[in-house]
């Protein structure tokens, strides 16, 4: 099944076309769109040396590890290009819902994260034979992934694209600031998925919990910012859950890690009236 919607005004109205900030978005948006070409080249040449090697010669263990690197940056920026467009298509009202499982979903996207920042363990996990041993490479690596039985079988009508570019943030941020454990949830509950991403980082004061889901806001860590990211993954993570009728919540105190909490309804067709019913069952 499968339902594509948009607002009846996905556009600003002619008298906002012409704000500064409208063309700065879609000059943005445009050349987002044209780097999609020379990146996609780039991972097709590096893929194509690592593939054929009958064809193109050898490679030593050096040069191996480094294009294995190179390919993990360069699908990380068509991850984050891809992100950037969808959050515009969110702000202008385009949706593509189908069913899909949530679980499934929640897997593919952290075993996709750890491609691109922990390239060992996504190997560790190609080599497993079973879903038990997945599980007890991703274990011995601090990663606790729990689904429980009341999510294993929902399925939900929302855009998938979309949930996997939020989960993916998620994780993406968790891993990032981790110290040795990351912790995954995911359970359904009165008409809501809801899926927690658990770090044992060094928190977020709760003075900056607003901040971080700003554009470009970069918290300070010990007297200075924090200049590892641009601060656009969480800001356009919480835009797209708010598109889909959900919210993300962040527990957390300075030196106490964080806790990400993704809230969304299982039908993005749900009126809030029906949400509510739901929930109060």
């Amino acid at each position: 099944m499968n339902l594509t919607k948009h607002t009846k005004n996905p556009l600003p109205a002619a008298s906002d076309d012409r704000r500064p900030d409208f063309f700065r978005e879609l000059q943005i948006e445009f050349l987002i769109h044209e780097l999609k070409g020379p990146v996609s080249v780039a991972e097709t040449g590096i893929r194509t040396l690592l593939e054929q090697r009958e064809k193109f010669g050898p490679l030593s263990p050096r040069q191996e590890k480094t294009l294995k690197r190179a390919l993990r940056n360069i699908r990380k920026t068509r991850q984050m290009m891809h992100h950037l467009l969808e959050i515009g298509r969110s702000q202008s009202g385009c949706f593509a819902c189908a069913c899909f499982f949530p679980a499934e979903v929640v897997f593919d996207t952290l075993v996709e994260a750890l491609e691109v920042m922990q390239g060992g363990i996504c190997e560790q996990l190609a080599a497993a034979a079973d879903e038990k041993v997945r599980r007890d490479v991703l274990a011995a690596n601090g990663i606790h992934l729990v689904v429980d039985a009341s999510a294993l079988q929902v399925q939900v009508l929302q855009d998938e694209i979309k949930f996997r570019q939020i989960v993916g943030n998620l994780i993406k941020n968790a891993l990032h600031y981790r110290r040795q454990t990351l912790r995954l949830h995911l359970t359904a509950e009165g008409g809501r998925v809801v899926f927690e991403v658990c770090d044992d980082g060094p928190g977020i004061a709760p003075r900056h919990h607003e901040m971080v889901f700003r554009r470009y806001a970069q918290i300070e860590t010990d007297g200075a910012p924090n200049r590892s990211g641009h601060g656009l993954g969480l800001a356009g993570a919480l835009v797209l859950a708010k598109s889909m009728g959900g919210d993300i919540e962040l527990e957390s105190k300075k030196g106490r890690g964080a806790t990400f909490r993704l809230i969304l309804p299982v039908s993005m067709a749900q009126t809030p009236a029906e949400q509510n019913r739901n929930t109060s069952i």
